[in-house]
């Protein structure tokens, strides 16, 4: 069966196409050479395999692994990389940080504040650090001076980490109730039995 084209000639079944012959000058058929390289590959990575699985199955039965003579993560290590390493996996670094100002409290604020104000706690969220004071009158020095230490505690652990300090006074004693009290008592609470 014969076609009439555009152009007039006529075009048979058994002859090959103008486009099939572009697509398989494209993609040219792997020589010898190539597909040689291929099988050798392939069967390099499957004896791998077979490797990997038969070494597994002999350290199972030796009782786990072991390590070897090159360092891999099974290795000891010193304690401080192993804390620094917990540090940064769990997320403390900042937690840690304001402890360790806690630490140095004195030589951040100075000596004469330190013994008068004691930092309490931080609280992550909110960034605030709460410092107790044991006079009221420290507590107002220290509220008057907390823009300076709020800069000096985030030049040291980096910027934004202390946003706020809260400065609380001193605790009154302990509340009394009534004039008489008997003795071993432990309050208005306290009942008969």
């Amino acid at each position: 069966m014969t076609e009439n084209t555009p152009g007039g000639s006529a075009a048979s079944e058994g002859a090959p196409e103008k486009g099939a012959e572009t697509a398989s000058k494209k993609t040219p058929e792997h020589s010898g050479v190539d597909l040689a390289r291929v099988a050798l590959r392939a069967a390099k990575e499957q004896a791998r395999a077979r490797g990997d699985a038969a070494q597994q199955k002999k350290q199972a039965r030796r009782g786990g692994l072991r390590s070897g003579a090159r360092a891999d993560g099974r290795d000891p290590m010193a304690l401080g990389a192993a804390i620094n390493r917990l540090l940064t996996e769990r997320g403390w670094e900042t937690p840690a940080a304001v402890g360790g100002v806690m630490g140095r409290w004195p030589q951040i604020v100075g000596e004469d504040l330190a013994k008068h104000c004691v930092p309490q706690k931080y609280d992550e969220d909110e960034r605030v650090l709460t410092v107790q004071c044991d006079s009221t009158a420290w507590a107002t020095q220290l509220r008057l001076l907390a823009p300076q230490v709020v800069a000096r505690l985030n030049q040291d652990l980096g910027h934004g980490t202390v946003r706020l300090i809260k400065v609380q006074g001193p605790h009154g004693p302990a509340r009394r109730f009534g004039p008489l009290r008997a003795p071993g008592s432990t309050g208005p609470g306290d009942t008969y039995g």
